[in-house]
């Protein structure tokens, strides 16, 4: 599953997208600095991700929406089109 296949998974399942989730992550205090240790016990405890797509959110996060370019065009089962993730929603996602 590509990084951007996880996030929408994740709008699917809790109806928020990837920005709304950094912007609920600022409200708590949870910025670049913070570990992922109490982001990830956060998103599985209020949101029932599991340890996956929670570590998913981390990275955009304490991270943004840049992935490592060793991820894209690959061809390969996690692989992405673009080095930026689409944090705005499936809805919105002109590459969908």
């Amino acid at each position: 599953m590509s990084f951007q296949s996880y996030l929408d998974n994740i709008e699917t399942k809790t109806g928020l997208t990837p920005r709304q989730f950094i912007e609920l992550a600022r409200e708590r205090g949870f910025d670049s600095s913070t570990k992922a240790t109490p982001i990830v016990a956060w998103l599985k405890e209020d949101y029932g991700l599991g340890h996956g797509h929670a570590m998913a959110l981390v990275h955009v996060i304490t991270k943004g929406d840049r992935i490592s370019a060793k991820h894209v065009g690959t061809g390969g089962t996690h692989s992405d089109a673009s080095d930026r993730l689409w944090l705005d929603g499936q809805a919105t996602n002109p590459a969908a």
